[in-house]
């Protein structure tokens, strides 16, 4: 038998780690590795067109499966470029491994052609990165690189010169067990007893949920049952609590609707349930705050704390729920309701008016009719900037239902590498990405990934010719907007000459019918519709203070009405309000 090189342990090791597919570029310092997988049936070389979608595309795979993914990059330039999909990963607590191939181990640090510092770049988007730069490290290394990964929620990162990397692998070198999932995690005894007695001492209690409630629903709703709370959330918190949710009062933040800042405010007790929500200028400042998180770097650094409690949320209300006492007041809960349900009711006439006769299409109808065609288990990319908007306030969550964005990175730009990733784990399973023209525009080379490989992802594609973000953060600066409108092709007509599907919308009417031809499609497909660039106005509760430092949007002004199904689901909830 073949003696193993370093190359080849590698991958063996990944595919022992779970890990199916290698996102990335080929070049000469990869080559070893990407010959080791070449001769190895258990795992794919996916070749992108640029290494950041591979690494978007490796973070969209793990948020999904919750499993390790990976992406490579060659030395210098090559690796490099992984460096924003990773930051996005790593921010989004998706394990993910990154090769980055070195130059040979002889020339580091002698200004060799396309030397660059991966040990050194990658350690502020990772938990670990480190060189191999013997072969003793292996495998050794790796698998330390993969408990980071997975055990940390995040980015590792390997630099391998492309020379060690051919080099024969030690002969005894030791394999143990990888850890592949995450344990759950019970808040000590004593935090137990002082978040029961919070909430026994609160008359209102209200809870803001993030992406930490996942497999957690019926455990929120169950504990808000108990104590009659309104349930908000944050933007990443909405595919998992929103939907079957009969004390839901909406979303926080600029992006946000309904009375979710209101029930946040107005409570004695808010308890922030596995949320990082970042925006610490909705939170409140005079009310009692108790925050749960698996990740103990996480507690209070967005408000002061009256109490920390280090736990998954899931095990958490396991533990509390049934020792709190049962509350029978419903006043504030049904209050709050009630102005959810108006704060719909009063935006979402914008919405309604001539919708469909109005051109350029109102982008909110575009989002508004996709939610209704598209599958109940479809995964939904989401592109930073007003996609945003329209994700958050017209994709309606089911528990099958997946959306994935920047959310916490905010980077433009992500919707078709993610979207590439999720395809890649079902090509059953329907991915739509819910691209921007500035964003799609970014990295558009990599909409031949999708036809090289026949990936059948659907883009709609919301061309409104402008970056409509930056535009409002300029309104907002008091500044005429700059450097912000795009002359833009017909895309549609770019996706046919790549040998793709592709319709353009121009008219509301065509809209339905171009959506249902283009999801019937078995390939890829581009649907680009002609937006209203104008689609804004002014959403309550917005300050100055609230518009400094957002990331997204520093803008008070959002959207132009609508809420889509939201409307029907706050109705829905008020068949339980009592009436006088």
């Amino acid at each position: 038998m073949a003696k193993q090189n370093v190359a080849e342990q590698f991958v063996d090791i990944l595919v022992r780690a779970g890990v199916q597919r290698l996102y990335g570029v080929v070049g000469d310092s990869l080559n070893p590795v990407v010959d080791a997988i070449r001769r190895n049936s258990a795992i794919d070389w996916i070749q992108v067109r640029h290494e950041e979608v591979a690494a978007f595309a490796a973070g969209a795979e793990a948020q999904i499966t919750g499993k390790l993914a990976a992406c490579a990059g060659s030395c210098g330039p090559g690796n490099l470029h992984l460096i924003n999909g990773l930051y996005d990963a790593h921010r989004s607590m998706a394990p993910v491994l990154a090769l980055a191939s070195h130059i040979p181990s002889g020339e580091i640090g002698l200004g060799y052609f396309q030397e660059t510092h991966p040990d050194q770049l990658f350690r502020e988007c990772s938990h670990y990165c480190e060189m191999i730069s013997n072969p003793q490290q292996m495998p050794r290394l790796v698998q330390t690189a993969i408990q980071h990964a997975i055990g940390r929620s995040g980015v590792s990162v390997v630099s391998l010169p492309g020379d060690i990397a051919s080099h024969a692998a030690p002969e005894k070198s030791i394999e143990h067990a990888l850890v592949t999932s995450l344990p759950t995690v019970r808040p000590g005894d004593t935090e137990i007893d002082k978040l029961v007695q919070m909430i026994d001492e609160a008359k209102r209690v209200t809870l803001f949920c993030g992406s930490g409630t996942a497999g957690a629903h019926a455990e929120v709703m169950q504990f808000a049952e108990r104590i009659k709370s309104p349930v908000g959330h944050a933007l990443r918190g909405k595919e998992w609590i929103q939907y079957d949710n009969p004390y839901d009062v909406g979303m926080s933040g600029l992006l946000g609707y309904g009375a979710a800042y209101e029930a946040t405010h107005e409570c004695d007790l808010l308890i922030l349930l596995g949320t990082d929500f970042p925006y610490n200028a909705f939170l409140p400042d005079d009310v009692k705050i108790a925050q749960v998180d698996v990740r103990p770097e996480h507690l209070g650094r967005r408000s002061k704390l009256d109490l920390a409690v280090w736990g998954d949320v899931r095990e958490t209300l396991r533990c509390i729920t049934p020792r709190v006492r049962a509350k029978s007041d419903r006043r504030f809960l049904d209050r709050m309701l009630k102005k959810h349900a108006d704060a719909l009711e009063g935006v979402i006439k914008a919405y309604t008016r001539k919708v469909e006769k109005h051109t350029p299409i109102h982008p909110e109808y575009v989002a508004s009719v996709l939610d209704e065609l598209a599958d109940q288990d479809a995964v939904f990319t989401v592109d930073t900037g007003m996609c945003n908007v329209w994700a958050a306030r017209y994709i309606s969550p089911n528990g099958r239902r997946r959306i994935i964005g920047s959310f916490s990175h905010g980077s433009m730009a992500n919707a078709l590498p993610q979207a590439i990733g999720a395809q890649f784990i079902d090509r059953n399973r329907q991915v739509v990405s819910m691209s921007g023209d500035g964003g799609f525009a970014m990295l558009m080379g990599d909409f031949l990934t999708l036809v090289q490989y026949d990936l059948p992802v659907k883009i709609v594609l919301f061309n409104n010719s402008s970056l409509s973000m930056v535009e409002l953060e300029m309104l907002v600066a008091g500044l005429p907007s700059y450097g912000t409108t795009n002359r833009n092709p017909d895309f549609a007509a770019i996706a046919r000459a790549a040998g793709a599907y592709g319709v353009r919308v121009e008219k509301p009417k065509q809209l339905a019918s171009a959506l249902k031809d283009a999801f019937r499609h078995k390939g890829p497909a581009l649907v680009d519709v002609v937006t209203d660039p104008n689609a804004l106005s002014i959403p309550p509760k917005i300050s100055a203070e609230m518009v400094t430092g957002f990331a997204l949007s520093a803008s008070k002004i959002v959207l132009d009405g609508g809420v889509g199904r939201m409307v029907q689901m706050a109705r829905s909830n008020l068949r339980n309000v009592p009436r006088p």
